[in-house]
């Protein structure tokens, strides 16, 4: 325990590792990925082939005959920079102290006592007075990071969002990008006596700072610029440039922050312009008996239906058997009881996840691992075994293989003693990987088509016709997504997965295992995908005693401050990892 403690607590100071590091650079970078078999021979010849130290990976699973020969959870080892100085090794030595982590504890703090909440019903920037709580937000980070302001050129786009580049020198390497969002979901003043410390007060307890936002995710915004600023203050230049894109309305969707800022990007450098994104995301948690980071390399798909029922009004003494309201309830119950089937897709991340528990969890379930050696190469089998069994394990694992209905909105009625002529309700879908919103949209039009014939309604299903009396209308509403495209994840050569998780690694130590994780929500980066096929979702803060997601959208929301810093170790260490990557 303590020996992990001390993994994650530091980040390695490089001495004799940077120059082994780059006499093996003359041949790759990354000779010292280690496939894990069975063969302690094989395992031998490549410890003596390359130059690096090579790191054992070892099974911890329980499934004994149903290991593979070939690892299907191939990890790289710790990757650290080569280049070196003086500023740099104080640097490092400087996030390690006190004095750092009371800074970064009133920098974090001030953040949070700002209060930038985002609303549904927000209007138009400029016309919407409530969307100026940015504008003391920015003043606030200005002042905080003076070094930032007086290198790196910063824009706003559409008035409130944040975009900061760091130049590097050779502008043949596509840039890395940095990403967070300065918005906050709201706190219901019903709630606020239910808090343990007030929500805008940022307070420090010892270990935890609380607040809204302070784990989603001024946490991470405030992280990247103080790497910024440390990383400039030690002297360091960039042959990579660097990028930051801070939105504001990520909470409601992100159409006037990200959904600018992507294209104001984007005009700048093109399509596949940009080397890797690395935006919030899925962390590292211990499961399975083994501590795993799990990075997003892709979403869900997204749908929002509305159905509108029209049915004759009148007076209440006098009803139909059925009302408007009542034909909707039927339509919704048969809707949530039509689930969708569960379907580990091919292309899911979670099939890498549930191989790398496999090869590593000493914990990992017996049974889900017999099934996972005998689904290989059919996990589109129906009914699918693997992904039953693994759901076994709750809602949140569940979703990560099953398109999900969820009914969020309903409306209809102005009045006790007068039938309903109208009745609205709206039902979310989130596009399980292999499938896509236009099957939600034609099971949705199916159930509805019984409803509609047995009541004697026409149907009109996203057909863009205009609401009729007596009818059934499906619509979508404008954001339609397709399941996010894929983040490779190879680590054969040097890869932006691979400097990723060599720098999780590094900073945390080899018995982190890194494998690709998928995100049931959609982040900003659904507006970013034309800039690169190296997409991240990731928050590489880890302290090895909080779990859980910080109470993020909910009452007593808090990070640690050891989370906090490890956050700014992660992003200090991966700028200067991929400034030294060899591809473009």
């Amino acid at each position: 325990m303590d020996e992990k403690q001390q993994l994650i607590g530091s980040l390695p100071v490089v001495n004799d590792i940077s120059e082994q590091r780059a006499q093996a650079k003359k041949n790759s970078r990354w000779g010292t990925i280690k496939l894990v078999t069975a063969c302690a021979a094989l395992v031998a010849l490549l410890h003596w082939a390359f130059v690096l130290p090579q790191l054992p990976l070892k099974h911890h699973g329980k499934h004994g005959k149903h290991h593979h020969q070939k690892s299907q959870c191939l990890q790289v080892e710790p990757l650290v920079p080569s280049q070196q100085s003086d500023q740099l090794v104080n640097m490092d030595a400087y996030l390690k102290s006190p004095a750092f982590q009371n800074a970064s504890i009133q920098r974090l703090s001030g953040a949070v006592q700002i209060d930038t909440q985002s609303f549904d019903d927000l209007g138009k920037v400029g016309e919407d007075k409530r969307w100026e709580v940015f504008f003391p937000f920015h003043e606030y980070l200005e002042k905080t990071f003076p070094l930032v302001y007086e290198h790196l050129k910063v824009e706003k786009v559409n008035t409130h969002g944040l975009v900061y580049t760091w130049q590097g020198s050779d502008a043949n390497l596509k840039p890395t990008l940095l990403m967070a969002h300065q918005d906050t979901v709201p706190v219901p003043d019903a709630t606020l006596d239910a808090w343990t410390h007030p929500p805008w007060s940022g307070f420090f307890d010892g270990k935890n700072i609380w607040g809204r936002g302070s784990s989603d995710c001024k946490n991470q915004l405030i992280a990247i610029l103080e790497s910024v600023e440390l990383l400039l203050d030690a002297g360091f230049t960039p042959a990579r440039t660097v990028l930051l894109s801070f939105g504001f309305d990520e909470e409601i969707s992100g159409g006037q922050g990200a959904g600018t800022l992507a294209p104001f990007i984007l005009e700048r450098y093109g399509p596949d312009s940009l080397a890797v994104i690395v935006d919030e995301g899925a962390g590292i948690d211990d499961v399975w008996g083994v501590t795993m980071a799990t990075p997003g390399v892709a979403e869900k798909g997204y749908t929002d239906v509305v159905i509108t029922i029209r049915m004759p009004g009148g007076h209440s003494s006098i009803p139909p058997d059925h009302t408007a309201i009542g034909v909707m309830s039927e339509l919704i119950t048969l809707i949530e009881a039509d689930k969708y089937p569960l379907r580990l897709d091919g292309k899911n991340p979670y099939l890498g996840q549930l191989y790398c528990g496999a090869e590593h969890g000493k914990d990992f379930p017996k049974k889900l691992g017999k099934l996972l050696d005998k689904a290989q190469g059919q996990c589109k089998a129906k009914p699918d075994h693997l992904a039953s069994e693994a759901a076994k394990a709750g809602p949140a694992i569940q979703y990560l293989m099953q398109t999900s209905i969820a009914v969020d909105v309903i409306g209809g009625g102005v009045k006790v003693n007068a039938l309903p002529e109208r009745v609205q309700a709206i039902v979310n879908h989130r596009i399980n990987v292999g499938e896509h919103p236009a099957d939600a949209h034609n099971k949705i039009a199916g159930l509805a088509k019984g409803v509609a014939k047995k009541y004697g309604l026409s149907l009109h299903a996203f057909d863009n016709t205009t609401e009729t009396p007596s009818s059934i209308s499906l619509t979508a509403f404008e954001r339609v997504l397709e399941p996010a495209p894929v983040t490779p994840t190879s680590v054969d050569g040097e890869t932006a997965y691979s400097v990723l998780s060599g720098s999780i690694r590094a900073l945390y130590g080899s018995e982190v295992i890194v494998a690709p994780g998928i995100m049931t929500g959609n982040t900003d980066t659904k507006y970013y995908w034309d800039l690169s096929r190296n997409i991240f979702r990731f928050a590489p803060g880890y302290d090895g005693e909080s779990s859980g997601l910080g109470n993020i959208h909910t009452v007593d929301e808090r990070v640690s401050i050891k989370n906090h810093v490890n956050t700014v170790k992660w992003f200090s260490l991966f700028i200067r990892n991929m400034d030294e990557a060899e591809f473009e």
